[in-house]
Protein backbone atom coordinates (compact mmCIF):
# COMPACT_ATOMS: atom_id res chain seq x y z
CA UNK A 1 0.00 0.00 0.00
CA UNK A 2 1.60 3.10 -1.24
CA UNK A 3 2.02 5.95 0.94
CA UNK A 4 1.09 9.75 0.04
CA UNK A 5 3.36 12.34 -1.16
CA UNK A 6 1.58 14.52 0.73
CA UNK A 7 2.44 15.26 4.43
CA UNK A 8 -0.78 15.18 6.04
CA UNK A 9 -2.46 12.26 4.09
CA UNK A 10 0.78 10.39 4.55
CA UNK A 11 0.44 11.37 8.93
CA UNK A 12 -3.53 10.81 8.43
CA UNK A 13 -2.22 6.92 6.84
CA UNK A 14 -0.05 6.03 9.38
CA UNK A 15 -2.52 7.09 11.80
CA UNK A 16 -5.45 5.09 10.42
CA UNK A 17 -3.57 2.08 10.01
CA UNK A 18 -1.90 2.13 13.66
CA UNK A 19 -5.53 2.04 14.68
CA UNK A 20 -7.18 -0.24 12.20
CA UNK A 21 -4.04 -2.88 12.41
CA UNK A 22 -2.58 -2.54 15.54
CA UNK A 23 -5.13 -0.96 17.56
CA UNK A 24 -3.52 1.91 19.46
CA UNK A 25 -6.07 5.16 20.12
CA UNK A 26 -3.02 7.22 19.14
CA UNK A 27 0.68 6.87 18.37
CA UNK A 28 3.25 7.73 21.46
CA UNK A 29 5.79 10.35 21.75
CA UNK A 30 9.05 9.66 19.43
CA UNK A 31 6.70 7.40 17.32
CA UNK A 32 5.50 9.29 14.29
CA UNK A 33 8.92 10.81 12.96
CA UNK A 34 10.77 7.63 12.43
CA UNK A 35 7.85 6.14 10.98
CA UNK A 36 7.38 9.32 8.73
CA UNK A 37 11.16 8.83 7.77
CA UNK A 38 11.51 5.16 6.74
CA UNK A 39 8.41 5.86 4.83
CA UNK A 40 9.80 8.67 2.99
CA UNK A 41 13.40 6.03 1.81
CA UNK A 42 15.72 7.72 4.67
CA UNK A 43 17.89 5.45 7.10
CA UNK A 44 17.17 6.46 10.61
CA UNK A 45 18.18 5.68 14.17
CA UNK A 46 16.05 6.14 16.62
CA UNK A 47 16.80 6.16 20.36
CA UNK A 48 13.38 5.66 22.40
CA UNK A 49 13.14 4.46 26.02
CA UNK A 50 12.04 1.21 26.94
CA UNK A 51 8.71 0.94 26.68
CA UNK A 52 8.41 3.42 24.34
CA UNK A 53 6.81 1.13 21.75
CA UNK A 54 9.86 0.72 19.05
CA UNK A 55 8.91 -2.89 17.50
CA UNK A 56 5.68 -0.77 16.47
CA UNK A 57 7.64 1.70 14.16
CA UNK A 58 8.77 -0.88 11.70
CA UNK A 59 5.55 -2.50 12.53
CA UNK A 60 3.28 0.33 11.19
CA UNK A 61 6.49 1.19 8.26
CA UNK A 62 6.09 -2.40 6.89
CA UNK A 63 2.52 -2.42 6.58
CA UNK A 64 2.87 0.57 4.27
CA UNK A 65 6.02 -0.52 2.63
CA UNK A 66 5.93 -3.35 -0.33
CA UNK A 67 8.20 -6.36 -0.19
CA UNK A 68 9.29 -7.96 3.44
CA UNK A 69 10.85 -6.91 6.21
CA UNK A 70 13.69 -7.97 7.93
CA UNK A 71 14.81 -8.03 11.24
CA UNK A 72 17.53 -8.59 13.37
CA UNK A 73 17.19 -9.21 16.75
CA UNK A 74 20.11 -10.86 19.47
CA UNK A 75 17.62 -13.54 21.26
CA UNK A 76 15.89 -15.99 20.17
CA UNK A 77 13.02 -14.85 23.26
CA UNK A 78 12.93 -11.14 21.76
CA UNK A 79 12.23 -12.75 17.64
CA UNK A 80 9.19 -15.09 19.39
CA UNK A 81 7.84 -12.56 20.95
CA UNK A 82 7.63 -10.19 17.87
CA UNK A 83 6.36 -13.09 16.02
CA UNK A 84 3.80 -13.87 18.22
CA UNK A 85 2.65 -10.24 18.94
CA UNK A 86 1.59 -9.84 14.76
CA UNK A 87 0.12 -12.71 14.61
CA UNK A 88 -2.77 -11.04 17.03
CA UNK A 89 -2.59 -8.14 14.45
CA UNK A 90 -3.45 -8.22 10.73
CA UNK A 91 0.19 -6.91 9.41
CA UNK A 92 1.12 -9.72 7.39
CA UNK A 93 2.76 -13.32 7.88
CA UNK A 94 5.83 -13.32 10.15
CA UNK A 95 8.47 -15.85 10.66
CA UNK A 96 11.61 -16.57 12.28
CA UNK A 97 14.86 -18.22 11.47
CA UNK A 98 17.62 -18.94 14.27
CA UNK A 99 19.00 -22.69 15.69
CA UNK A 100 15.94 -23.74 17.12
CA UNK A 101 14.49 -24.30 13.50
CA UNK A 102 14.57 -27.84 12.09
CA UNK A 103 16.23 -27.97 8.76
CA UNK A 104 12.14 -28.81 7.19
CA UNK A 105 10.98 -25.57 9.10
CA UNK A 106 13.86 -23.34 8.11
CA UNK A 107 13.39 -25.26 3.96
CA UNK A 108 9.31 -24.06 4.49
CA UNK A 109 10.09 -20.62 5.97
CA UNK A 110 12.39 -19.61 2.66
CA UNK A 111 9.58 -21.27 0.88
CA UNK A 112 6.62 -18.53 2.44
CA UNK A 113 9.50 -15.76 2.05
CA UNK A 114 10.42 -16.34 -1.71
CA UNK A 115 6.26 -16.84 -2.42
CA UNK A 116 5.93 -13.47 -0.97
CA UNK A 117 3.84 -14.81 1.39
CA UNK A 118 6.00 -13.57 4.53
CA UNK A 119 6.01 -9.81 5.61
CA UNK A 120 8.46 -10.42 8.58
CA UNK A 121 11.58 -12.42 8.74
CA UNK A 122 12.97 -12.26 12.01
CA UNK A 123 16.86 -13.58 12.90
CA UNK A 124 19.63 -13.28 14.98
CA UNK A 125 23.22 -11.68 13.27
CA UNK A 126 24.88 -14.87 13.19
CA UNK A 127 22.40 -16.25 10.25
CA UNK A 128 24.09 -14.11 7.98
CA UNK A 129 26.97 -16.78 8.53
CA UNK A 130 25.01 -18.87 6.22
CA UNK A 131 25.57 -18.23 2.91
CA UNK A 132 21.70 -20.01 2.01
CA UNK A 133 20.22 -17.72 4.20
CA UNK A 134 21.74 -14.60 2.99
CA UNK A 135 21.00 -15.69 -0.79
CA UNK A 136 17.46 -16.21 0.46
CA UNK A 137 17.08 -12.74 1.54
CA UNK A 138 18.47 -11.45 -1.41
CA UNK A 139 16.32 -12.98 -3.55
CA UNK A 140 13.35 -11.58 -1.90
CA UNK A 141 14.67 -7.81 -1.96
CA UNK A 142 13.32 -6.54 1.34
CA UNK A 143 12.44 -3.24 1.08
CA UNK A 144 13.17 -2.28 5.64
CA UNK A 145 15.92 -3.49 7.23
CA UNK A 146 15.67 -3.48 11.12
CA UNK A 147 18.49 -3.54 13.60
CA UNK A 148 16.87 -3.98 16.94
CA UNK A 149 19.12 -3.25 20.30
CA UNK A 150 21.31 -1.58 17.45
CA UNK A 151 23.40 -0.35 20.23
CA UNK A 152 25.08 -4.16 20.07
CA UNK A 153 27.06 -2.98 16.94
CA UNK A 154 28.85 -0.78 19.08
CA UNK A 155 32.01 -1.26 21.47
CA UNK A 156 31.03 1.32 23.37
CA UNK A 157 27.32 0.48 23.79
CA UNK A 158 26.60 -1.67 26.99
CA UNK A 159 25.67 -5.04 25.19
CA UNK A 160 28.34 -5.17 22.27
CA UNK A 161 28.37 -8.44 19.96
CA UNK A 162 30.76 -8.87 17.46
CA UNK A 163 28.36 -10.78 15.28
CA UNK A 164 26.40 -7.40 14.97
CA UNK A 165 29.51 -6.25 12.73
CA UNK A 166 29.07 -7.95 9.78
CA UNK A 167 25.28 -5.67 9.34
CA UNK A 168 27.07 -3.36 7.27
CA UNK A 169 28.37 -5.79 4.75
CA UNK A 170 25.38 -7.56 4.54
CA UNK A 171 23.06 -4.25 3.96
CA UNK A 172 25.54 -3.11 1.04
CA UNK A 173 24.98 -6.66 -0.27
CA UNK A 174 21.43 -6.31 -0.12
CA UNK A 175 21.60 -3.11 -2.45
CA UNK A 176 21.06 -0.91 0.31
CA UNK A 177 17.48 -1.11 1.83
CA UNK A 178 16.08 1.58 3.88
CA UNK A 179 17.28 1.00 7.05
CA UNK A 180 15.76 1.53 10.51
CA UNK A 181 18.05 1.17 13.80
CA UNK A 182 16.40 1.03 17.00
CA UNK A 183 17.73 1.03 20.78
CA UNK A 184 16.39 2.52 24.17
CA UNK A 185 20.02 3.73 24.73
CA UNK A 186 22.17 5.40 23.07
CA UNK A 187 24.81 8.41 24.24
CA UNK A 188 26.95 10.70 21.46
CA UNK A 189 29.78 7.84 20.54
CA UNK A 190 27.40 5.30 20.38
CA UNK A 191 25.05 6.66 17.69
CA UNK A 192 27.76 7.73 15.95
CA UNK A 193 29.24 3.97 15.56
CA UNK A 194 25.71 3.00 14.72
CA UNK A 195 25.59 5.32 12.26
CA UNK A 196 28.76 4.36 10.73
CA UNK A 197 29.34 0.69 11.17
CA UNK A 198 25.74 0.03 9.58
CA UNK A 199 26.72 1.74 6.37
CA UNK A 200 23.54 4.68 7.10
CA UNK A 201 23.43 7.45 4.71
CA UNK A 202 22.36 10.71 5.30
CA UNK A 203 20.78 9.58 8.44
CA UNK A 204 17.67 10.96 10.52
CA UNK A 205 18.76 10.22 14.01
CA UNK A 206 15.42 10.70 16.44
CA UNK A 207 16.46 11.14 20.36
CA UNK A 208 13.19 11.30 22.44
CA UNK A 209 11.69 10.42 25.64
CA UNK A 210 14.77 9.38 27.94
CA UNK A 211 12.92 10.46 30.88
CA UNK A 212 11.54 8.25 33.21
CA UNK A 213 9.89 10.07 35.72
CA UNK A 214 8.71 7.44 37.85
CA UNK A 215 12.13 6.30 39.10
CA UNK A 216 13.49 7.74 42.03
CA UNK A 217 17.30 8.09 41.68
CA UNK A 218 19.70 8.21 44.86
CA UNK A 219 23.44 7.29 45.33
CA UNK A 220 24.33 6.14 48.85
CA UNK A 221 28.21 7.02 49.86
CA UNK A 222 30.39 4.20 51.90
CA UNK A 223 34.38 3.67 52.91
CA UNK A 224 34.19 0.54 53.88
CA UNK A 225 32.71 -2.70 51.86
CA UNK A 226 30.90 -4.34 54.76
CA UNK A 227 29.10 -1.85 55.89
CA UNK A 228 28.13 -0.83 52.35
CA UNK A 229 27.19 -4.45 51.90
CA UNK A 230 25.36 -4.71 55.23
CA UNK A 231 23.47 -1.08 54.51
CA UNK A 232 22.34 -3.18 50.79
CA UNK A 233 20.93 -6.06 52.38
CA UNK A 234 18.52 -3.76 54.71
CA UNK A 235 17.24 -1.42 51.90
CA UNK A 236 16.54 -4.89 49.87
CA UNK A 237 14.79 -6.80 52.75
CA UNK A 238 12.60 -3.62 53.29
CA UNK A 239 12.19 -2.48 49.80
CA UNK A 240 8.89 -3.33 47.89
CA UNK A 241 9.42 -6.15 45.26
CA UNK A 242 10.26 -7.59 43.00
CA UNK A 243 13.41 -6.01 42.82
CA UNK A 244 17.20 -6.24 40.77
CA UNK A 245 20.12 -5.99 42.34
CA UNK A 246 23.58 -5.91 40.05
CA UNK A 247 26.85 -6.75 41.00
CA UNK A 248 30.07 -6.63 38.99
CA UNK A 249 31.34 -10.04 39.26
CA UNK A 250 29.67 -13.38 39.36
CA UNK A 251 31.12 -14.18 42.92
CA UNK A 252 30.32 -11.02 44.33
CA UNK A 253 26.49 -11.99 42.75
CA UNK A 254 26.51 -15.10 44.74
CA UNK A 255 27.55 -13.86 47.81
CA UNK A 256 25.14 -10.95 47.61
CA UNK A 257 22.19 -13.47 47.12
CA UNK A 258 22.97 -15.99 49.64
CA UNK A 259 23.40 -13.73 52.31
CA UNK A 260 19.70 -12.14 51.37
CA UNK A 261 18.37 -15.96 51.60
CA UNK A 262 19.64 -15.86 55.16
CA UNK A 263 17.42 -13.55 55.81
CA UNK A 264 14.45 -14.78 54.43
CA UNK A 265 14.39 -13.11 50.80
CA UNK A 266 13.18 -15.22 47.94
CA UNK A 267 16.66 -14.34 46.07
CA UNK A 268 19.01 -16.32 43.37
CA UNK A 269 22.09 -15.23 41.84
CA UNK A 270 21.62 -15.25 37.30
CA UNK A 271 25.17 -14.89 35.49
CA UNK A 272 26.62 -16.34 32.35
CA UNK A 273 28.82 -18.59 34.11
CA UNK A 274 25.62 -20.83 35.00
CA UNK A 275 24.33 -23.47 32.62
CA UNK A 276 21.56 -21.81 30.42
CA UNK A 277 18.95 -23.87 31.43
CA UNK A 278 19.91 -23.20 35.03
CA UNK A 279 19.88 -19.57 33.88
CA UNK A 280 15.84 -19.90 31.90
CA UNK A 281 15.25 -21.77 35.85
CA UNK A 282 15.89 -18.57 37.28
CA UNK A 283 14.38 -16.31 34.73
CA UNK A 284 11.26 -18.19 34.44
CA UNK A 285 11.00 -17.77 38.50
CA UNK A 286 11.06 -14.52 38.96
CA UNK A 287 8.99 -13.37 36.11
CA UNK A 288 5.93 -15.59 37.18
CA UNK A 289 6.67 -14.32 40.94
CA UNK A 290 8.02 -17.23 42.46
CA UNK A 291 11.72 -15.03 42.67
CA UNK A 292 11.58 -11.89 44.66
CA UNK A 293 14.99 -10.55 44.08
CA UNK A 294 17.58 -11.05 40.93
CA UNK A 295 20.90 -10.40 42.21
CA UNK A 296 22.65 -11.23 38.85
CA UNK A 297 25.71 -9.45 36.79
CA UNK A 298 25.26 -7.59 33.38
CA UNK A 299 24.37 -11.15 31.88
CA UNK A 300 20.81 -10.54 33.18
CA UNK A 301 18.34 -7.92 31.17
CA UNK A 302 17.91 -8.01 27.40
CA UNK A 303 14.71 -8.97 26.94
CA UNK A 304 13.91 -8.86 30.07
CA UNK A 305 10.42 -7.26 30.07
CA UNK A 306 8.51 -7.57 33.90
CA UNK A 307 6.90 -4.36 34.15
CA UNK A 308 6.28 -4.69 37.88
CA UNK A 309 9.95 -4.16 38.99
CA UNK A 310 9.72 -1.49 42.19
CA UNK A 311 13.80 -1.55 42.52
CA UNK A 312 16.94 -1.68 40.57
CA UNK A 313 19.82 -1.67 43.33
CA UNK A 314 23.73 -1.76 42.47
CA UNK A 315 25.85 -2.87 44.90
CA UNK A 316 28.27 -2.25 42.86
CA UNK A 317 29.61 0.76 40.37
CA UNK A 318 28.76 0.33 36.48
CA UNK A 319 31.42 0.51 34.04
CA UNK A 320 29.56 3.58 32.46
CA UNK A 321 26.09 5.57 32.16
CA UNK A 322 25.14 3.70 29.40
CA UNK A 323 24.92 0.67 31.29
CA UNK A 324 23.67 1.91 34.36
CA UNK A 325 21.00 3.68 32.31
CA UNK A 326 20.24 1.00 30.61
CA UNK A 327 20.11 -1.35 34.18
CA UNK A 328 18.00 0.73 35.78
CA UNK A 329 15.58 1.36 33.13
CA UNK A 330 14.18 -2.31 33.93
CA UNK A 331 12.54 -0.58 36.67
CA UNK A 332 8.95 0.58 37.15
CA UNK A 333 7.80 0.32 33.31
CA UNK A 334 4.31 -0.36 34.95
CA UNK A 335 4.52 3.53 35.57
CA UNK A 336 4.36 3.28 39.28
CA UNK A 337 6.44 4.56 41.31
CA UNK A 338 10.22 2.54 41.44
CA UNK A 339 13.45 3.09 43.11
CA UNK A 340 17.36 3.09 41.77
CA UNK A 341 19.99 3.57 44.11
CA UNK A 342 23.57 3.56 43.40
CA UNK A 343 26.08 2.06 46.99
CA UNK A 344 29.15 3.57 46.03
CA UNK A 345 32.47 3.30 47.52
CA UNK A 346 35.02 5.16 45.42
CA UNK A 347 37.18 1.95 46.15
CA UNK A 348 35.13 0.42 43.63
CA UNK A 349 36.01 2.24 40.59
CA UNK A 350 39.27 0.87 40.24
CA UNK A 351 37.70 -2.31 39.10
CA UNK A 352 35.89 -0.78 36.78
CA UNK A 353 39.26 1.18 35.60
CA UNK A 354 40.90 -2.51 35.35
CA UNK A 355 38.13 -3.77 32.95
CA UNK A 356 37.89 -0.77 30.83
CA UNK A 357 42.12 -1.01 30.22
CA UNK A 358 40.77 -4.34 28.77
CA UNK A 359 42.68 -6.87 27.05
CA UNK A 360 44.93 -5.40 24.15
CA UNK A 361 45.95 -6.02 20.75
CA UNK A 362 48.80 -7.82 20.38
CA UNK A 363 51.62 -6.41 17.57
CA UNK A 364 52.94 -9.69 16.66
CA UNK A 365 49.54 -11.10 16.40
CA UNK A 366 48.18 -8.44 14.43
CA UNK A 367 50.89 -8.83 12.14
CA UNK A 368 50.47 -11.92 11.13
CA UNK A 369 46.64 -11.74 10.62
CA UNK A 370 48.14 -9.05 7.84
CA UNK A 371 50.46 -11.83 6.58
CA UNK A 372 47.58 -14.04 6.28
CA UNK A 373 44.63 -12.02 4.43
CA UNK A 374 47.59 -10.35 2.04
CA UNK A 375 48.93 -14.21 1.13
CA UNK A 376 44.93 -14.47 -0.08
CA UNK A 377 42.98 -13.75 -3.02
CA UNK A 378 39.61 -14.90 -1.64
CA UNK A 379 38.15 -14.34 1.88
CA UNK A 380 38.83 -16.10 4.93
CA UNK A 381 35.79 -17.25 7.36
CA UNK A 382 37.01 -15.84 11.11
CA UNK A 383 36.96 -19.18 12.64
CA UNK A 384 39.67 -20.42 9.80
CA UNK A 385 41.58 -17.76 10.01
CA UNK A 386 41.50 -18.09 13.99
CA UNK A 387 42.78 -22.27 13.70
CA UNK A 388 45.14 -20.90 11.12
CA UNK A 389 46.66 -18.48 14.02
CA UNK A 390 45.68 -20.61 17.01
CA UNK A 391 43.64 -17.84 18.57
CA UNK A 392 40.52 -17.61 20.45
CA UNK A 393 37.48 -16.05 18.49
CA UNK A 394 37.03 -13.49 20.99
CA UNK A 395 40.98 -12.36 20.96
CA UNK A 396 40.93 -12.49 17.16
CA UNK A 397 37.69 -10.35 16.65
CA UNK A 398 39.37 -7.82 18.84
CA UNK A 399 42.38 -7.79 16.31
CA UNK A 400 39.68 -7.51 13.23
CA UNK A 401 37.49 -4.82 15.06
CA UNK A 402 41.14 -2.60 15.54
CA UNK A 403 41.95 -3.29 11.81
CA UNK A 404 38.99 -2.48 10.12
CA UNK A 405 39.06 0.80 11.97
CA UNK A 406 42.25 1.80 10.03
CA UNK A 407 40.79 0.51 6.96
CA UNK A 408 42.88 -2.77 6.72
CA UNK A 409 40.43 -5.07 6.46
CA UNK A 410 36.58 -5.39 5.10
CA UNK A 411 34.04 -7.87 6.52
CA UNK A 412 31.79 -9.50 4.06
CA UNK A 413 28.00 -10.19 3.86
CA UNK A 414 28.79 -13.16 5.71
CA UNK A 415 31.62 -12.64 7.99
CA UNK A 416 34.69 -13.29 6.02
CA UNK A 417 37.34 -11.23 6.33
CA UNK A 418 39.49 -9.61 3.15
CA UNK A 419 42.25 -7.35 3.35
CA UNK A 420 41.57 -4.00 1.25
CA UNK A 421 43.74 -2.61 -1.40
CA UNK A 422 44.92 0.22 0.75
CA UNK A 423 46.13 -2.08 3.66
CA UNK A 424 49.11 -0.98 5.33
CA UNK A 425 52.20 -3.42 5.44
CA UNK A 426 51.60 -6.13 8.20
CA UNK A 427 54.01 -4.27 10.92
CA UNK A 428 52.42 -0.97 9.70
CA UNK A 429 49.06 -2.41 10.19
CA UNK A 430 50.16 -3.95 13.88
CA UNK A 431 51.77 -0.23 14.52
CA UNK A 432 47.86 1.74 14.19
CA UNK A 433 45.92 -0.92 15.56
CA UNK A 434 47.80 -0.67 18.89
CA UNK A 435 47.61 2.59 18.32
CA UNK A 436 43.73 2.74 17.76
CA UNK A 437 43.02 0.07 20.24
CA UNK A 438 45.30 2.12 23.29
CA UNK A 439 42.41 4.69 21.62
CA UNK A 440 39.81 2.51 22.83
CA UNK A 441 41.08 1.81 25.97
CA UNK A 442 41.64 5.46 27.21
CA UNK A 443 38.43 6.51 26.13
CA UNK A 444 36.62 3.39 27.76
CA UNK A 445 38.56 4.93 31.07
CA UNK A 446 36.78 8.37 30.26
CA UNK A 447 33.20 6.52 31.00
CA UNK A 448 34.36 5.35 34.19
CA UNK A 449 35.10 8.85 34.92
CA UNK A 450 31.11 9.52 33.85
CA UNK A 451 29.58 7.38 35.80
CA UNK A 452 32.17 8.82 39.30
CA UNK A 453 30.97 12.14 38.07
CA UNK A 454 27.08 10.89 38.69
CA UNK A 455 27.57 9.18 41.51
CA UNK A 456 29.40 12.29 43.21
CA UNK A 457 27.61 15.42 41.55
CA UNK A 458 25.86 17.81 43.46
CA UNK A 459 23.44 18.51 41.13
CA UNK A 460 19.79 17.11 39.92
CA UNK A 461 20.70 13.30 38.76
CA UNK A 462 18.06 13.12 36.60
CA UNK A 463 19.73 16.40 34.98
CA UNK A 464 22.84 14.84 34.95
CA UNK A 465 21.33 11.33 33.01
CA UNK A 466 19.37 13.40 30.73
CA UNK A 467 22.24 15.71 29.28
CA UNK A 468 24.32 12.33 29.16
CA UNK A 469 21.98 11.17 26.51
CA UNK A 470 21.59 14.79 25.18
CA UNK A 471 17.80 15.83 26.98
CA UNK A 472 17.83 19.11 28.11
CA UNK A 473 16.45 19.19 31.49
CA UNK A 474 15.60 21.95 34.16
CA UNK A 475 15.83 20.96 37.51
CA UNK A 476 14.74 20.13 40.39
CA UNK A 477 13.24 16.88 39.17
CA UNK A 478 11.42 16.24 42.79
CA UNK A 479 12.63 12.62 42.61
CA UNK A 480 15.99 12.28 43.09
CA UNK A 481 17.82 12.55 46.70
CA UNK A 482 19.42 15.72 45.80
CA UNK A 483 16.63 17.26 44.68
CA UNK A 484 14.88 16.44 47.53
CA UNK A 485 17.60 17.78 49.61
CA UNK A 486 17.57 21.12 47.77
CA UNK A 487 20.99 20.66 45.59
CA UNK A 488 20.77 21.27 42.90
CA UNK A 489 22.14 24.17 39.78
CA UNK A 490 19.76 25.88 37.39
CA UNK A 491 20.82 26.76 34.65
CA UNK A 492 22.30 30.34 33.81
CA UNK A 493 22.60 30.80 29.82
CA UNK A 494 25.19 33.65 31.31
CA UNK A 495 27.64 31.46 32.65
CA UNK A 496 27.44 28.60 29.94
CA UNK A 497 29.53 30.00 26.86
CA UNK A 498 28.93 27.18 24.34
CA UNK A 499 25.25 25.87 24.24
CA UNK A 500 24.97 22.18 24.94
CA UNK A 501 25.31 19.80 22.20
CA UNK A 502 27.35 22.30 20.32
CA UNK A 503 30.46 21.57 18.60
CA UNK A 504 33.69 22.91 20.57
CA UNK A 505 37.84 22.58 19.60
CA UNK A 506 40.36 22.48 22.33
CA UNK A 507 43.80 23.38 21.75
CA UNK A 508 44.34 19.48 22.48
CA UNK A 509 42.19 17.35 22.60
CA UNK A 510 40.83 19.09 19.04
CA UNK A 511 37.02 18.76 18.31
CA UNK A 512 34.34 17.61 20.94
CA UNK A 513 30.67 17.62 22.19
CA UNK A 514 29.45 20.13 24.87
CA UNK A 515 28.05 17.12 27.10
CA UNK A 516 26.36 19.52 30.03
CA UNK A 517 27.69 21.90 32.82
CA UNK A 518 28.39 21.62 36.29
CA UNK A 519 28.36 24.45 38.32
CA UNK A 520 31.39 25.98 37.26
CA UNK A 521 32.61 23.24 34.81
CA UNK A 522 32.01 22.04 31.63
CA UNK A 523 31.87 18.44 30.23
CA UNK A 524 32.97 17.90 26.25
CA UNK A 525 33.16 14.47 24.88
CA UNK A 526 36.48 14.53 22.57
CA UNK A 527 36.42 12.65 19.53
CA UNK A 528 39.97 11.20 20.61
CA UNK A 529 40.22 11.91 24.01
CA UNK A 530 36.63 10.75 25.30
CA UNK A 531 35.09 12.44 28.33
CA UNK A 532 36.60 15.85 30.09
CA UNK A 533 35.54 17.86 32.62
CA UNK A 534 37.13 21.32 32.48
CA UNK A 535 36.98 24.69 35.10
CA UNK A 536 35.32 27.26 33.17
CA UNK A 537 37.49 29.98 34.56
CA UNK A 538 40.68 28.45 33.17
CA UNK A 539 39.04 27.47 29.90
CA UNK A 540 38.14 31.28 29.70
CA UNK A 541 41.48 32.27 30.98
CA UNK A 542 42.99 30.02 28.91
CA UNK A 543 41.08 30.60 26.01
CA UNK A 544 40.99 26.65 25.51
CA UNK A 545 37.93 26.08 23.97
CA UNK A 546 36.53 28.23 20.91
CA UNK A 547 33.20 27.03 18.64
CA UNK A 548 33.50 24.58 15.82
CA UNK A 549 31.18 23.86 12.67
CA UNK A 550 29.07 20.87 13.70
CA UNK A 551 29.33 18.14 11.35
CA UNK A 552 27.06 15.12 13.13
CA UNK A 553 24.45 13.42 11.57
CA UNK A 554 20.77 15.41 11.36
CA UNK A 555 19.48 14.59 14.88
CA UNK A 556 16.57 15.93 16.68
CA UNK A 557 15.61 15.81 20.31
CA UNK A 558 12.13 14.83 21.40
Amino acid sequence: MPTSSRPREAVAQIRRVAQERFGFDALRAGQLEPIRAVLAGQDTLAVLPTGAGKSAIYQIAASLLPGPTVVVSPLIALQRDQVESLETHDAGAAAEVNASLSATARRETFEELQEGELAFLFLAPEQFANPETFEQIRAAKPSLFVVDEAHCISEWGHDFRPDYLRLGGVIAALGHPTILALTATASPPVREEIVERLGMVEPRVIVSGFDRPNIWLGVETFADEDEKRDALLDRVVEAAKPGIVYAATRKHAEGIAHALQARGVKAAAYHAGMKSHHREEIQTAFMEGALEVIVATTAFGMGIDKADVRFVFHVDVSDSVDSYYQEIGRAGRDGQPATAILFYDPQDLGLQRFLAAGAGVDADEVAQVMEILEGRRKPIAPTQLAKKLELSDTRLLRILNRLEDIGAVAIGADGAVTATRKAPAPEEAAAEAAEENDRHRAFARTRVDMIRSYAEVRDCRRKYLLTYFGEDFEPPCGNCDNCDAGVYVRANPRDEPFPVDSRVVHKVWGEGLVIRYEGDKIVVLFDEAGYRTLALPVVEEEDLLRPAEDSSPDEEGG
